[in-house]
């Protein structure tokens, strides 16, 4: 059995926790081993944050959140006030992708580039070195490059917007119930 869910939602740092709440359930009842639902929780919540405190769109410096909006209309991380969560079990692997709105990770060459080589998948040279304790920003990255096997950062094809995605080999627990294979 191979298990997916998508969530869509608010910037809101009160989302966060059901996020991380939603994929340790997921894991508990997939029979995945606590340590490794713990890396993948505290992963996901750091993207998550990430997503909740950066990635807003053009409209979050206005105040709009998309409220306007209808809320049957189809959910996307398009919309400033939101981000998507997607995670799959499949098999022995856990994928997870947190996708916002915001201007998305600096571009090589940019005013703002930095170190990080966006969609290139490979570890933040700054990493290695971790920012200093007193630093307010950076740790997140390289805290889930620590925690997942695969980490791809880049922006979202011909939109605005970041998207973080990590993988985990899993590790089940002795007497699982529900194998997800």
């Amino acid at each position: 059995m191979s298990i997916w869910w998508s969530l869509h939602l608010r910037r809101d740092a009160a989302s966060v926790p059901l996020a991380r709440r939603f994929l340790l359930g997921t894991m508990e009842s997939a029979g995945v081993d606590p340590d490794i639902s713990f890396d993948l929780s505290l992963a996901l919540s750091e993207a998550c944050a990430n997503a909740v405190e950066h990635g807003g769109g053009h409209d979050a410096a206005s105040g709009s959140t998309g409220e306007g909006r209808d809320a049957w209309e189809e959910p996307s991380a398009t919309a400033s006030g939101q981000y998507r969560v997607t995670a799959y079990l499949d098999g022995e692997k856990c994928r997870i992708e947190v996708a916002d709105s915001g201007p998305g990770f600096p571009t090589r060459g940019g005013p703002h580039a930095s170190k990080r080589q966006p969609g290139s998948g490979l570890p933040d040279p700054q990493c290695a070195s971790h920012p200093p304790v007193t630093a307010e920003e950076g740790r997140g990255l390289c805290l889930i490059e620590q925690l997942a096997d695969h980490v791809h950062f880049g922006n979202r094809p011909g939109r605005a917007g970041a998207v973080v995605s990590f993988d985990k080999v899993l590790k089940r627990r002795e007497g699982a119930l529900l194998m997800v294979c």
